[in-house]
């Protein structure tokens, strides 16, 4: 099958109806795209500006309702490690000490840059525990930072953990094997884990699903009951039905016996 040749750019000094070429009513219509795209580009580079804009607007505007919902949250004991439990992906990097470490933790923001665009950050504010020193702790992300190898991903960095002594979670839970029984598809074994790793933050799905999940609407997963049944295993299932099975194939063959006696 043969392939369409690409055309040759017009050279303003070169004869228009040269066979390499498209003919004058062809570099014409070929004008009027070029000048239609770049309407286009215009267009949607003053959308992008537009919807920034919007952005900005309602970020602004949801702020208040924001710190509103921070201060009801205050009166329930519990909220937000009950949310982080309840939710099905950041559960799977908790482990029980850290539950009781989150115990603590009485807010939960997520702040994104002016510009949007730019970044976002998270803070986990936190009463006096016997853990951390820190009343805060904030992980930060900005996109296209000078921080990046190349400029082009996100950088992030995370506020230093003040340990109490013989109380560093990150390091006695690294060295124990994991006990979660919550099936999931994370790189974070912990956590403070996922804290304190700022190695590839532009696949950070964890954030991602603070940010943009637990953060708009936790009273979701607040209320999830937090029932977990734990899966038959395959194997015991296939196990109890052949032994089913033949305990059938006993009972009739014992059956056809007292039938055949009663026969003769």
């Amino acid at each position: 099958m043969s392939s369409v040749p690409k055309r040759q750019k017009l050279d303003a000094a070169g004869d228009g109806n040269t066979s390499a070429g498209p003919n004058e009513e062809e570099s014409d219509a070929l004008e009027q795209i070029d000048a239609c795209q770049n309407e286009i580009d215009a267009l949607n580079e003053k959308a992008s500006e537009e919807i920034l804009k919007v952005e900005q607007k309602y970020n602004k505007l949801r702020k208040p309702c924001y710190e509103k919902r921070s201060e009801l949250v205050k009166r329930i004991p519990n909220f937000w490690v009950t949310s982080f439990i309840n939710h099905p992906q950041v559960s799977g990097i908790l482990d029980e000490e850290e539950e009781e470490c989150l115990h603590a933790l009485n807010k939960l923001e997520v702040e994104e840059f002016e510009d949007i665009k730019s970044g976002y950050r998270i803070n986990f504010h936190f009463d006096e525990n016997p853990y951390f020193e820190n009343k805060i702790l904030t992980k930060e992300f900005h996109l296209n930072s000078a921080a990046s190898e190349n400029g082009d991903w996100p950088a992030s960095t995370s506020t230093p953990i003040e340990w109490k002594e013989g109380k560093n979670l990150l390091k006695q839970l690294l060295t124990k094997p994991y006990t979660n029984k919550k099936k999931r598809n994370s790189d974070y074994k912990t956590f403070f884990d996922w804290f304190s790793d700022n190695a590839d933050p532009v696949n950070d799905e964890i954030a991602e699903l603070i940010k943009d999940d637990l953060w708009p609407n936790p009273l979701q997963y607040y209320l999830v009951p937090d029932i977990e049944v734990e899966p038959e295993d395959d194997d015991e299932i296939d196990d109890n039905e052949e032994e089913a099975f033949d305990d059938d194939d006993g009972e009739e063959e014992g059956d056809e016996d007292l039938e055949d006696e009663d026969v003769k």
